[in-house]
């Protein structure tokens, strides 16, 4: 069997014992293999199935079995259209190597902003985002680093250098924790041994009798409390249950004490309820001087009443004093109305003002009589105002008694 080709012609094999139709198709088959692979060929490139350097083994390979072929068809085709998959294979190659570039720089990019986001919690006060915050996300960077680092790789140096930053951030972090943490356990060590120190004190006052004192004493113990610091939540909370106790057992007994005096007291709360309706019965004051005689004699018997219970202290000592006010304020009145220099102001505020009226009338008068309008409205005006004047020092005088 031979075929035709642009250099002449070219043996491509025997087929004996088969008639010449069944060679014939046996070398075409050959031939439509090869274009099936050369169409492959094609197919994959183009879908982007296959790399560019594996294309360009295929094609290569292919060409070779291409050309030495012992096939009938067109096999100068095949070799043309293998040929023209060479531009294509570059432009995938180039298309390949560029894609590789950004997604080399998107990985960058995103395994930079991961270790500066490392790096600034590494720098972050505490007091601004809390460690345990700022662990939990330390922790979810790094897995996202490992993420990252699986689904792309960058060059052995550049991964190097962001993993160091990165891992001296960690680092940095967790040596700066643990130093906070040992500096807190430290503090608070001492704050529960201040605290063990204030419940030992408070303890040994539980059970006084000096009210007074004692109750200063506590009030001391919590503002100490207070100031000591906060121990280990367990601790902290341990110590100011029996601090609490010791408080409650102090001024639970001196309750029961005050309850127990207070009862005692009734007698005088009922003795000093008594003198209260007799000195408000002076009210409203008539007679200043009787109501001060009255008021000497009752505050002598309230003295020697006794003490109240405590609750009431106030409720009746208010009641005495607007009494006492009322007096006070009637003595006043009559002082005031007794005095012999206010008394003459006022007589002669009142014969000034008669005398200016007697003269004013004259005036007017006389105004009439020359027909002078003028003067007579003007007189008349003046009258007018020094006879209201009159009136109010007319009842001023008769305050006095005049």
């Amino acid at each position: 069997m031979w075929l035709n080709t642009g250099d002449g012609e070219r043996a491509i094999g025997q087929y004996p014992g088969a008639s010449e139709e069944e060679a014939l198709a046996y070398f075409t088959r050959k031939y439509e293999d090869l274009l099936a692979q050369v169409a492959l060929l094609e197919q994959r490139i183009e879908l982007g199935h296959v790399s560019p350097a594996d294309a360009r083994s295929q094609a290569e390979r292919l060409t070779g079995t291409v050309r030495e072929a012992n096939a009938l068809g067109d096999l100068a085709a095949l070799i043309t259209r293998l040929d023209a998959l060479g531009p294509v294979i570059e432009q995938r190659k180039e298309a390949a190597e560029s894609a590789r570039q950004e997604e080399r720089a998107r990985a960058l990019e995103s395994r930079t902003a991961l270790v500066e986001e490392a790096e600034a919690l590494a720098a972050v006060d505490p007091e601004r985002l809390p460690w345990k915050t700022s662990g939990d996300r330390l922790r979810e960077l790094f897995e996202d680093w490992r993420r990252q680092q699986r689904e792309s790789r960058l060059d052995k140096r550049t991964e190097d250098e962001l993993w160091k930053r990165f891992s001296h951030a960690r680092t940095t972090f967790d040596r700066k924790r643990r130093q906070h943490f040992s500096a807190l356990d430290e503090q608070r060590g001492l704050a529960r041994a201040a605290k063990e120190a204030l419940v030992a004190e408070a303890e040994a006052l539980a059970t006084s009798t000096d009210w007074a004192e004692t109750a200063t004493a506590f009030r001391d113990l919590m503002g100490r409390w207070k100031s000591a610091g906060r121990a280990a939540r367990k601790d902290d909370d341990a110590l100011w249950s029996r601090f609490r106790a010791a408080q409650d057992t102090f001024f639970g007994a001196r309750n029961a004490a005050s309850a127990e005096a207070d009862a005692k007291l009734q007698d005088n709360l009922v003795a000093k309820e008594a003198l209260l309706a007799e000195a408000e019965a002076l009210l409203p004051v008539t007679d200043a001087r009787a109501a001060r005689t009255a008021l000497r004699d009752l505050h002598e018997r309230w003295e020697a009443a006794g003490r109240v219970p405590r609750a009431d202290l106030g409720r009746l000592e208010q009641r005495l004093r607007a009494v006492e006010h009322a007096v006070r304020d009637a003595e006043q009145e009559r002082w005031t109305r007794s005095n012999p220099q206010a008394r003459a102001r006022a007589e002669d505020a009142v014969r000034q003002l008669e005398s200016t009226l007697a003269a004013l009338h004259a005036q007017l008068d006389k105004a009439r009589a020359a027909g002078n309008a003028r003067k007579v409205s003007e007189a008349e005006q003046a009258i007018e105002a020094r006879e209201q004047w009159l009136e109010q020092a007319r009842r001023a005088l008769h305050d006095f008694g005049g």
